[in-house]
């Protein structure tokens, strides 16, 4: 299943705002899907819907980073509520989590990729009908191995 990475390619040494994919093994550990625009989705993978005020913080200077927040903030965020349809479902991965290192990357989602197919800023995208197709079969076990 063809996907789509960040524009920067697979990098080992991933850095916040570097549009790397990191390199590695990574749990999916949960999500958001916008009900406004799409049912619950079948999957064992933890969902939540998406509320207008969510967000991801990818400010390394904040005590908050590469975790979910609550907007309207003053740090660095990234919004969930897309006005394209990239984030009506997105996954969390746990890339950068255990231990969290500043500035190591924030935000590496599985998502919808754009309708113009172009790279991410470090993501994991998906046309919406194979990303729909994989979540029935995505779990707790399930790892990402990006290569």
């Amino acid at each position: 299943m063809p996907c789509v990475l960040g524009r920067s390619g697979i990098v080992v040494k991933k850095r916040e705002g570097d549009g790397g994919t990191p390199y590695g093994d990574f749990a999916i550990t949960g999500g958001y899907f916008r009900s406004d625009r799409e049912k619950r989705p079948p999957t064992r993978v933890p969902l939540r819907k998406t509320r207008i005020s969510d967000g991801w913080c990818d400010d390394p200077a904040s005590f908050r980073y590469n975790a979910p927040v609550q907007l309207p903030t003053l740090i660095g965020t990234e919004r969930l509520t897309l006005s394209d349809n990239v984030y009506d479902i997105v996954l969390t991965t746990d890339h950068n989590q255990r231990p969290r290192r500043l500035g190591a990357g924030s935000a590496i989602f599985v998502h919808f990729r754009r309708p113009d197919g172009g790279a991410t800023e470090g993501c994991i995208a998906f046309a919406p009908k194979d990303l729909r197709r994989l979540l029935p079969r995505l779990g707790k076990r399930v790892r990402l191995i990006i290569r």
